[in-house]
């Protein structure tokens, strides 16, 4: 294994498209983290499940004020960013190290506001780029009527998620400015559109995106509540919004399952083990367009599993705990989950592209400007081989990924009650523990693309 790693220590490429460079994580005793790890999820599920006694989780109002700016003045900004950013990706360099747009939605609305909003609660809420323009449109044309897509709940969401993995995932160039923009123009078209027949609050339902943060900041221990013309500010556990809402349905579900089930074959598909499967030299990588199809299987067969995985376990504990162990409440925790391996996953990549992004809002034509003051500099990626650096970023990631499977067993035990059958919870934990030694090994084994 470590002449392994030293092999890919002469591979510079291969280790930047790596979310974790193996060349030092693989020197780590990371079989220590893992074995740790599970049982810990072990025993905490255990423990928790023969207790009465769990945390109350209970919600501190920080302030109760009128609102004082509607969603239509918060979100009409962001959609004029959201032009100017576009505008430049068009006219900007086809490189999607320096292209604007590509950095800005890969780095920033993917990666960097999920992150914040698990933590300060969910920002897409005024950033919506659909909910200006849709109002607007409305109001001008006089439109008031649907055409019965909220009847549909979430389904055109999981649609929409799973278009986008495949296309994050599989698609030849999913970072090519071009490749990029035309996507990103077709779909905000079409959202659009659907948006002006249906209504603007349809989007809480059926775009992806929006349905996205709005799961992933349910886990943020800060949150907003607006009601009847008042905005209330809460504080409390990590997941305490996640007991107040309602059970999932099935297309809620269904969203949630895509989610962990993308997340969980992205990180495969780059392993050694998958290259290995699908006949592949890590070493000698042939490219995308060469295992299309076997990913485009490979990713169907994970959220199928995923899907297979959750319906085997909920049964069992519903068969052995009654009613109390209904999936629609007891799905709610996942989300937990799908924010844990949101941040683990995508942690390094942030911390590289990030710097990237920045010099492209300095100079977003790629032609020496310096609109942000900042003189031209060199984009730094020597602590991808620092071993302290490393070790300290594997502890961050080691740490979303416990943490989010011991807050997801904390609600499951909430969410069911303290009078549910111990063995009711077998099920789950093995599940529990599987899922987070997989995720645990994701982050740690050799990666080849």
């Amino acid at each position: 294994m470590r002449a392994l790693a030293g092999a890919f220590a002469l591979l510079p490429g291969a280790a930047f498209a790596c979310a974790l460079p193996p060349s030092v994580i693989l020197t780590l005793p990371t079989g220590h983290y893992i074995t740790g790890a599970a049982l810990t999820v072990a025993l905490t599920a255990l423990m928790g499940a023969a207790s009465l006694r769990l945390p109350d989780m209970a919600a501190l109002t920080l302030a109760d004020r009128p609102e004082r700016l509607s969603r239509i003045v918060l979100t009409y900004p962001s959609f004029l960013a959201f032009l100017i950013v576009f505008v430049l990706g068009i006219l900007g360099p086809n490189d999607p190290m320096h292209n604007l747009l590509t950095l800005v939605f890969w780095t920033g609305v993917w990666i960097a506001l999920p992150l914040a909003s698990m933590l300060l609660g969910n920002l897409w809420w005024g950033l919506n780029l659909w909910h200006a323009p849709i109002r607007v449109i409305r109001s001008l044309i006089g439109r008031k009527g649907q055409i019965g897509l909220s009847r549909l709940g979430h389904w055109p969401a999981v649609l929409g998620l799973a278009g986008f993995s495949w296309f994050q995932i599989v698609s030849m160039s999913p970072s090519e400015p071009e490749t990029l923009v035309q996507a990103m123009g077709l779909y905000y078209g079409v959202i659009l559109a659907l948006g002006v027949l249906e209504g603007e609050d349809w989007l809480d339902r059926g775009e992806f995106l929006t349905v996205f943060f709005a799961m992933v900041s349910r886990i943020s221990p800060l949150w907003r509540e607006r009601s009847g013309g008042r905005v209330r500010t809460l504080i409390g556990w990590p997941g305490a919004q996640v007991l107040r809402m309602p059970a999932f349905g099935v297309s809620e579900m269904a969203f949630v399952v895509v989610a962990l089930g993308a997340l969980s074959f992205e990180g495969l598909s780059e392993t050694f083990f998958w290259l290995w499967l699908i006949g592949e030299n890590p070493l000698e990588f042939t490219g995308r367009s060469a295992v299309m199809g076997v990913n485009t299987a490979g990713l169907v067969l994970g959220w199928a599993l995923t899907a297979a995985s959750l319906w085997a376990v909920l049964a069992l504990g519903r068969q052995w705990g009654g009613q109390r162990f209904a999936a629609g409440p007891v799905m709610l925790s996942f989300l937990a989950i799908a924010a844990g391996y949101h941040v683990a996953h995508f942690f390094v990549t942030l911390l590289t592209s990030a710097q990237y992004t920045l010099a492209a809002l300095n100079d977003p034509l790629f032609r020496g400007d310096a609109l942000l003051g900042m003189p031209p500099f060199y984009v730094s990626l020597g602590f991808l081989s620092n071993p302290l650096m490393m070790s300290l970023i594997y502890a961050v990631q080691f740490t979303a990924i416990l943490g989010a499977h011991l807050l997801a067993v904390v609600l499951v035990l909430k969410l069911v009650g303290p009078h549910t059958r111990a063995l009711a919870h077998l099920p789950m934990t093995i599940l529990m523990v599987g899922y987070t030694v997989f995720g645990l090994w994701l982050l740690s084994t050799a990666r080849g693309v």
